[in-house]
């Protein structure tokens, strides 16, 4: 137990590894902030920048990256409703009409103050509880999988504003286009009228950029030329009863988002989403409604998400799978300074666990402060007028949608969904369900295509596996409830606005 602290304190008692996660957050948190540009784009670059150094200083800096960029991308969500990352969206839908009403600066403290906690919770369960967590993950099949991406697919009519029917229409959409390019099971082109520039797909960050940036933009153009907000910026941190109004919703979501980070292949984007809708399932008449600027709907998807970063280690310390695409760049940088992330690295290098544990800490603490005293710069962002600040929108959203795959190609597709998203807002369809299609799309086909194989494409054995797997059964209940949370019989019941 002594040797374990002794691992724990190496970033505190070296002061170049504790500059470096730092640095990294600070770097992160302006790299998840524009759009395009993803922690897992700024890790996959540290891997060849920092192979020569020693392990400690390289995973300091990654691990800083991470929990930077996850918390940067609620900044251009709340302040321009640009979301600079999928685990964003959420925190968009409620922050930015509270930024129009002058209250970014709060918005951005409250989610800077549970970011801090559902950080530590999310590190507390990776030291305590990781090879329990990583072996119940380890039991999901891919026809668990498939459910998990049918309950995000539910989430579609939820999130989709005031008329659930444009909701599901902009989603269903979104799932087409996810199918475009090249099938993955069969290699057979989908989709793509013969256009070679289609076979690889359409990223969905590319979509994300066009639907909420460009849209935006040309929304806000639309709009006129009317004062921004002022910004209310006398009271950032949010007081001892404020923070404990919504500790619950913050502990039941931030071990959402652990649970969620766990299973390989999600990640904070799925555990976002599902978070924010319980939140909305479950809140009580909320002084603001959701939508319109409620606070429990950037506690919810911003405790998640930095609680999946926690989540998304268990699998790749003890077991040597990644939680979601930055861990597994950071299993490739293990490989490379000569670590087999697996079962037998906590027994043979114990060490490196527990520093991963204190770097994670260390990050979280960087990341209150900094993100405390970037709080007023970056809300002033809001006050610039708009002829100045949404050209340099539609600048850095060309750039981040070129830096995805340095294609020209992607810049148009870009444009296009930036046109298709304006003409959606006109007529009152959302883009978020969109862009949740595109995500969830291709883990639902996948899933359901690898759960049919077990099932040798025959159909009622692959139904008889819902009843007949414990964990199944579960997500198949949680699924009920689901639907039948959005009855007027429940609402009424429980008096949910």
């Amino acid at each position: 137990m002594l040797q374990n602290l002794q691992y724990f304190l190496i970033p505190f008692m070296d002061w170049q590894v504790m500059a470096l996660v730092w640095a990294g957050v600070f770097a992160g948190i302006w790299v998840g902030a524009i759009p395009g540009l993803s922690g897992t784009m700024a890790v996959s670059l540290l891997i060849s920048f920092t192979f020569s150094w020693e392990l400690n200083n390289a995973l300091a800096l990654m691990c800083g990256v991470f929990v930077g960029a996850v918390y940067g991308g609620a900044i251009t969500a709340t302040l321009l409703n640009i979301p600079g990352a999928p685990a964003a969206i959420a925190t968009g839908m409620e922050g930015y009409p509270l930024a129009q009403r002058g209250e970014a600066g709060k918005a951005i403290g409250l989610c800077t103050t549970v970011s801090l906690f559902a950080g530590m919770v999310g590190v507390a369960v990776l030291a305590c509880a990781a090879p329990i967590i990583a072996n119940f993950a380890l039991k999901f099949s891919p026809r668990d999988f498939f459910l998990l991406a049918l309950m995000g697919i539910l989430l579609i009519g939820s999130i989709g504003g005031g008329d659930p029917i444009k909701g599901i229409m902009a989603g269903t959409i979104g799932i087409l286009i996810s199918m475009v390019g090249m099938d993955p099971s069969t290699g057979e082109l989908r989709y793509t009228f013969g256009n070679l520039n289609l076979m690889a797909g359409i990223s969905f960050v590319t979509a994300m950029i066009g639907l909420f940036g460009i849209s935006e933009a040309l929304t806000q153009f639309r709009g006129g030329g009317e004062n921004p907000p002022k910004q209310n910026l006398s009271k950032i941190v949010p007081d001892l009863s404020t923070f404990l109004k919504f500790l619950p919703l913050g502990i039941r979501s931030a071990l959402l988002g652990v649970f969620i980070g766990a299973l390989p292949g999600t990640g904070g984007d799925v555990a976002a989403l599902l978070a924010y809708d319980q939140a909305k399932r479950t809140t009580r008449n909320p002084v603001t409604p959701f939508g319109h600027g409620a606070y429990e709907g950037i506690v919810a998807p911003e405790t998640a998400n930095k609680g999946a970063i926690g989540g998304a280690f268990i699998p790749m310390l003890t077991l040597g799978i990644p939680g979601d695409a930055i861990t597994a760049i950071i299993i490739g940088g293990l490989f490379i300074h000569g670590l087999k992330p697996g079962p037998m690295l906590m027994i043979e290098t114990p060490h490196l666990f527990w520093m991963i544990v204190s770097l994670l800490v260390v990050a979280n603490i960087a990341l209150f402060v900094l993100g405390l005293l970037s709080v007023k710069p970056f809300a002033k962002i809001i006050e610039i007028p708009k002829s100045i600040i949404m050209p340099i929108v539609i600048i850095l959203s060309v750039i981040g949608t070129y830096a995805i795959q340095n294609s020209v190609v992607d810049i148009f597709y870009m444009i296009g969904f930036g046109v298709l998203g304006y003409f959606m807002r006109l007529y009152g369809y959302a883009t978020g369900p969109m862009v949740l299609g595109i995500i969830l799309g291709p883990m639902l086909d996948a899933n359901y295509r690898r759960a049919m194989q077990g099932a040798e494409n025959e159909l009622l054995p692959f139904l008889e596996g819902f009843v007949t797997s414990p964990i199944s059964l579960i997500l198949c209940v949680f699924i009920f409830l689901m639907i039948f949370t959005q009855t007027k019989t429940y609402k009424k019941w429980r008096g949910i606005a």
